[in-house]
């Protein structure tokens, strides 16, 4: 079983909105996910409100194989910066 961290869309077709998920590579874009970790809102005005993200969970998965999407990647280190 592979895991990734990786986001998985959703909203309204101008109103986007992701959640932080671990999944299984082989599930489809809308597969249930193992965890949601956090979530992204990229139209948010402050930005604090566009990224949350649990790290303790995502580091917890990263230790145990899981492969971060290089987005996902990239919104853990703001997340961490912030």
């Amino acid at each position: 079983m592979a895991v990734v961290v990786r986001l998985q869309r959703g909203g309204k077709r101008v109103q986007p909105h992701y959640r932080i998920v671990a999944i299984e590579k082989s599930s489809g874009p809308k597969g249930p996910p193992l965890e949601v970790l956090g979530h992204y809102n990229p139209k948010a005005d402050k930005p604090k409100d566009k990224v949350q993200v649990k790290l303790e969970r995502v580091d917890h998965w990263i230790k145990n194989g899981a492969k971060p999407s290089e987005t996902v990647r990239s919104l853990i280190n703001k997340a961490k910066a912030a």
